[in-house]
């Protein structure tokens, strides 16, 4: 009877994925919605079943897509597969909502980074090539309209901003990281409601306000920031992996910083139009608002500001 409803699940999950994965290459722009549900089919057969019956079925799944599917279908099912996974398992083995989340970024990174290469040794594309050629035509384009209306650039302050645009192609990794960890909250979010109505558990995060990134995070941020006073040069490896901890950290400090907000407000029973506020003023003015937060995070993180919090109430 076991192996009978794995089976059952197991096609009906399998052919709702190659539906979910037809609409969304031959339907135009459905993919910015279906790109959240593709790893859910992943999601649902792992929670109920574990390691063993989902790795079968990621490996039949696969071979399907391969005689089934176009070619741009094996990068998004690798994708899906990772990332949904990994959080299947999570769910499986009961671990909290955050640290499900934190596998399933990881399965996420992993799907970004074989559709990365994927690109580039399948499809001859080299997307950081890709992307200076943009750079370049961008700052050609910036010079004619800047021309057009009598402002001029020198050569000196064209490379400066050439540069500082490169640079961005060394965030990469920041990038993907940032993008893995926002496919994966919605992916669990719509993962745990379909579990909740057919399989009735109860999953859900935990209110944002609990949020709570560990200590050693500040310290990992602090001395990437004291690697950055150091003259590094701007094409080394170290300079590269310099950058990306120092963005990638700042990311997450910047979470920890909303979420001391939302505790504040909770706690102190204050209006919630203050972190509305917050959110609106960071998108504005990013600048200047993720950088106060962030000092928030830190403050918050290296001084234990919610305790503080909690006793003064």
């Amino acid at each position: 009877m076991g192996d009978t409803k794995i089976l059952k699940d197991g096609f009906q999950l399998g052919i709702i994925y190659l539906l979910i994965l037809y609409a969304t290459i031959f339907i135009p722009a459905l993919e910015l919605l279906t790109i959240f549900v593709l790893p859910v089919p992943f999601i649902l057969f792992a929670a109920r079943y574990g390691k063993k019956p989902v790795v079968v079925f990621n490996i039949i799944l696969f071979v399907l897509v391969l005689f089934l599917a176009a070619l741009l279908s094996i990068p998004l099912t690798i994708l899906a597969g990772f990332g949904g996974t990994l959080i299947g398992l999570g769910i499986h083995a009961k671990l909290t909502p955050y640290e499900t989340w934190a596998r399933g970024t990881l399965g996420f990174v992993l799907g970004l980074l074989f559709i990365f290469l994927f690109i580039q040794l399948v499809w001859n594309i080299n997307l950081i090539n890709q992307f200076n050629l943009a750079v370049a035509d961008s700052v050609t384009m910036s010079q004619e309209m800047l021309q057009t209306i009598g402002l001029n650039l020198s050569t000196n302050e064209l490379d400066l901003i050439r540069q500082q645009m490169l640079q961005l192609a060394t965030l990469v990794p920041v990038f993907l990281v940032a993008l893995a960890i926002f496919l994966s909250f919605v992916s669990q979010w719509i993962g745990y409601r379909l579990i909740g109505r057919f399989d009735k558990l109860r999953l859900r995060f935990p209110p944002f306000r609990d949020f709570q990134l560990p200590k050693i995070i500040i310290w990992i941020y602090l001395l990437a920031i004291i690697f950055t006073w150091m003259e590094l040069d701007p094409n080394s490896m170290l300079n590269q992996v310099v950058l990306n901890v120092v963005n990638l950290a700042a990311l997450l400090i910047v979470l920890q910083g909303f979420s001391f907000i939302f505790y504040y407000v909770h706690v102190k029973k204050r209006t919630k139009v203050i972190p509305i506020i917050a959110i609106i003023v960071s998108i504005l003015f990013p600048f200047i608002g993720l950088y106060l937060i962030r000092l928030l995070g830190i403050i918050d993180l290296g001084f234990s500001l919610r305790e503080r919090i909690k006793k003064t109430n």
